[in-house]
Protein backbone atom coordinates (compact mmCIF):
# COMPACT_ATOMS: atom_id res chain seq x y z
CA UNK A 1 0.00 0.00 0.00
CA UNK A 2 1.10 3.72 -0.42
CA UNK A 3 4.75 3.88 -1.85
CA UNK A 4 5.76 0.26 -0.69
CA UNK A 5 5.22 -1.40 -4.02
CA UNK A 6 6.74 1.61 -6.01
CA UNK A 7 9.76 1.47 -3.85
CA UNK A 8 9.79 -2.23 -3.94
CA UNK A 9 9.73 -2.78 -0.15
CA UNK A 10 6.50 -5.25 -0.93
CA UNK A 11 6.16 -7.10 -4.02
CA UNK A 12 2.70 -6.36 -5.88
CA UNK A 13 1.07 -9.49 -5.24
CA UNK A 14 1.86 -8.27 -1.59
CA UNK A 15 0.21 -5.00 -1.93
CA UNK A 16 -2.97 -7.01 -3.66
CA UNK A 17 -3.25 -9.21 -0.40
CA UNK A 18 -2.80 -6.14 1.74
CA UNK A 19 -5.26 -4.09 -0.22
CA UNK A 20 -7.92 -7.21 0.48
CA UNK A 21 -7.57 -7.12 3.71
CA UNK A 22 -7.97 -3.20 4.17
CA UNK A 23 -11.02 -3.98 2.69
CA UNK A 24 -12.45 -6.17 4.46
CA UNK A 25 -11.27 -4.43 7.21
CA UNK A 26 -12.78 -1.20 5.94
CA UNK A 27 -15.86 -2.84 5.44
CA UNK A 28 -15.87 -3.94 8.95
CA UNK A 29 -15.88 -0.40 10.25
CA UNK A 30 -18.08 0.70 8.19
CA UNK A 31 -21.33 -2.09 9.29
CA UNK A 32 -19.79 -1.49 13.21
CA UNK A 33 -20.06 2.13 12.94
CA UNK A 34 -23.80 1.79 11.60
CA UNK A 35 -22.75 2.79 7.70
CA UNK A 36 -24.94 -0.28 6.85
CA UNK A 37 -28.44 1.92 7.80
CA UNK A 38 -29.29 4.19 4.84
CA UNK A 39 -31.53 6.22 7.67
CA UNK A 40 -28.76 6.97 9.92
CA UNK A 41 -26.37 7.48 6.66
CA UNK A 42 -29.11 9.88 5.26
CA UNK A 43 -29.10 11.49 8.89
CA UNK A 44 -26.08 13.80 8.43
CA UNK A 45 -28.28 16.07 5.64
CA UNK A 46 -31.13 16.10 8.75
CA UNK A 47 -28.95 16.77 11.29
CA UNK A 48 -30.49 14.26 13.35
CA UNK A 49 -27.43 11.49 13.42
CA UNK A 50 -24.21 13.05 12.45
CA UNK A 51 -21.98 9.38 13.11
CA UNK A 52 -20.78 9.70 9.11
CA UNK A 53 -18.89 12.96 9.80
CA UNK A 54 -17.48 12.13 13.58
CA UNK A 55 -16.46 8.36 11.67
CA UNK A 56 -15.26 10.24 8.40
CA UNK A 57 -13.47 13.43 9.86
CA UNK A 58 -12.07 10.77 12.37
CA UNK A 59 -10.23 8.42 9.92
CA UNK A 60 -9.14 11.61 7.71
CA UNK A 61 -7.47 13.06 10.70
CA UNK A 62 -5.80 10.10 12.07
CA UNK A 63 -4.57 9.48 8.71
CA UNK A 64 -3.36 12.79 8.15
CA UNK A 65 -1.59 12.57 11.26
CA UNK A 66 -0.12 9.39 10.45
CA UNK A 67 1.61 10.59 7.22
CA UNK A 68 2.82 13.73 9.11
CA UNK A 69 4.48 11.61 11.68
CA UNK A 70 6.02 9.32 9.04
CA UNK A 71 7.02 11.92 6.91
CA UNK A 72 9.06 13.65 9.89
CA UNK A 73 10.72 10.76 10.99
CA UNK A 74 11.72 9.91 7.52
CA UNK A 75 9.80 6.68 6.57
CA UNK A 76 7.36 8.48 3.99
CA UNK A 77 8.57 10.83 1.39
CA UNK A 78 5.00 12.93 0.74
CA UNK A 79 5.99 13.48 -2.28
CA UNK A 80 5.58 9.84 -3.85
CA UNK A 81 2.03 10.18 -1.99
CA UNK A 82 -0.47 10.06 -4.97
CA UNK A 83 -2.53 13.20 -4.98
CA UNK A 84 -5.89 12.27 -7.66
CA UNK A 85 -5.56 15.40 -10.10
CA UNK A 86 -8.20 17.98 -9.43
CA UNK A 87 -10.44 18.95 -12.66
CA UNK A 88 -12.56 21.59 -10.93
CA UNK A 89 -15.78 21.76 -13.02
CA UNK A 90 -16.53 17.36 -12.87
CA UNK A 91 -15.76 17.38 -9.29
CA UNK A 92 -17.95 20.17 -8.16
CA UNK A 93 -20.99 18.73 -10.89
CA UNK A 94 -19.87 15.24 -9.64
CA UNK A 95 -20.42 16.19 -5.91
CA UNK A 96 -23.69 17.48 -6.54
CA UNK A 97 -24.63 14.34 -8.46
CA UNK A 98 -22.74 11.72 -5.88
CA UNK A 99 -24.73 14.50 -3.45
CA UNK A 100 -28.57 14.30 -4.73
CA UNK A 101 -27.72 10.74 -5.38
CA UNK A 102 -26.82 10.29 -1.15
CA UNK A 103 -29.85 12.01 -0.34
CA UNK A 104 -32.55 10.07 -2.33
CA UNK A 105 -31.02 6.93 -1.78
CA UNK A 106 -28.97 6.96 1.68
CA UNK A 107 -26.06 5.41 0.00
CA UNK A 108 -22.63 6.70 -1.20
CA UNK A 109 -20.77 3.39 -3.20
CA UNK A 110 -19.31 2.33 -0.30
CA UNK A 111 -21.40 1.63 2.31
CA UNK A 112 -24.00 0.37 -0.36
CA UNK A 113 -21.42 -2.61 -0.61
CA UNK A 114 -21.71 -2.82 3.09
CA UNK A 115 -25.15 -2.93 3.04
CA UNK A 116 -25.93 -5.00 0.10
CA UNK A 117 -23.03 -7.47 2.06
CA UNK A 118 -25.30 -7.87 5.19
CA UNK A 119 -28.85 -8.36 2.95
CA UNK A 120 -29.75 -4.95 2.48
CA UNK A 121 -32.74 -5.33 -0.66
CA UNK A 122 -32.09 -1.22 -0.56
CA UNK A 123 -27.88 -1.22 -0.93
CA UNK A 124 -28.61 -3.55 -3.74
CA UNK A 125 -31.26 -1.54 -5.84
CA UNK A 126 -28.23 1.44 -5.15
CA UNK A 127 -25.72 -0.45 -6.19
CA UNK A 128 -27.96 -1.52 -9.92
CA UNK A 129 -28.26 2.73 -10.21
CA UNK A 130 -24.44 2.47 -9.78
CA UNK A 131 -23.27 0.25 -12.14
CA UNK A 132 -25.83 1.62 -14.50
CA UNK A 133 -24.87 5.61 -14.27
CA UNK A 134 -21.27 4.21 -14.33
CA UNK A 135 -21.62 2.51 -17.57
CA UNK A 136 -23.95 4.91 -18.91
CA UNK A 137 -21.34 7.61 -18.62
CA UNK A 138 -18.77 5.44 -19.77
CA UNK A 139 -20.80 4.89 -23.36
CA UNK A 140 -21.89 8.18 -23.42
CA UNK A 141 -18.36 9.95 -22.52
CA UNK A 142 -17.45 11.89 -26.04
CA UNK A 143 -20.70 13.86 -24.77
CA UNK A 144 -18.97 14.77 -21.69
CA UNK A 145 -15.39 15.10 -22.15
CA UNK A 146 -14.85 18.89 -22.89
CA UNK A 147 -16.87 19.10 -19.59
CA UNK A 148 -14.78 16.47 -17.32
CA UNK A 149 -11.57 17.89 -18.66
CA UNK A 150 -12.30 21.64 -18.05
CA UNK A 151 -10.82 23.75 -15.35
CA UNK A 152 -7.85 21.21 -14.84
CA UNK A 153 -5.48 22.58 -11.54
CA UNK A 154 -2.69 19.55 -11.06
CA UNK A 155 -2.42 17.74 -7.92
CA UNK A 156 -2.54 21.03 -5.55
CA UNK A 157 -2.60 20.28 -1.98
CA UNK A 158 -4.37 22.38 0.59
CA UNK A 159 -1.33 23.65 2.30
CA UNK A 160 0.37 24.79 -0.79
CA UNK A 161 -2.38 26.51 -2.21
CA UNK A 162 -3.00 28.49 1.63
CA UNK A 163 0.99 28.72 1.66
CA UNK A 164 1.65 27.25 4.78
CA UNK A 165 2.94 23.69 6.16
CA UNK A 166 1.46 20.48 6.42
CA UNK A 167 1.94 20.40 10.15
CA UNK A 168 0.24 23.92 10.25
CA UNK A 169 -2.51 22.91 8.32
CA UNK A 170 -2.68 19.86 10.28
CA UNK A 171 -3.41 22.25 13.60
CA UNK A 172 -6.29 24.12 11.81
CA UNK A 173 -7.66 20.84 10.36
CA UNK A 174 -7.91 19.65 13.77
CA UNK A 175 -9.61 22.71 15.09
CA UNK A 176 -11.91 22.75 12.84
CA UNK A 177 -13.31 19.05 12.91
CA UNK A 178 -13.20 19.83 16.64
CA UNK A 179 -15.70 22.58 16.13
CA UNK A 180 -17.72 20.72 13.87
CA UNK A 181 -17.89 18.10 16.36
CA UNK A 182 -19.25 20.37 18.73
CA UNK A 183 -22.02 21.83 16.21
CA UNK A 184 -22.82 17.89 15.34
CA UNK A 185 -23.47 17.26 18.49
CA UNK A 186 -25.36 20.45 18.70
CA UNK A 187 -27.40 19.41 15.89
CA UNK A 188 -28.15 16.30 17.15
CA UNK A 189 -29.61 17.36 19.98
CA UNK A 190 -31.92 20.28 18.40
CA UNK A 191 -33.42 17.99 15.88
CA UNK A 192 -33.70 14.63 17.38
CA UNK A 193 -35.43 11.53 15.93
CA UNK A 194 -36.71 8.56 17.06
CA UNK A 195 -34.76 4.86 17.26
CA UNK A 196 -34.60 3.36 13.74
Amino acid sequence: MGPLAPNEIISENTNFLLAFFIGIAFGWVLESSGFSSSRKLAGIFYGYDTVVLKVFFTGAITAMLGLLFMSLFGWVDLDLVYVNPTYLTSAIIGGVVMGAGFIMGGFCPGTSFCGAAIGKIDAMVFIVGLFLGVYGFAFTYPLWEKMYMAKYLGEPRVSEKLGMSDGLFGLFLIIAAMGMFIVAEWAEKKWPREEY
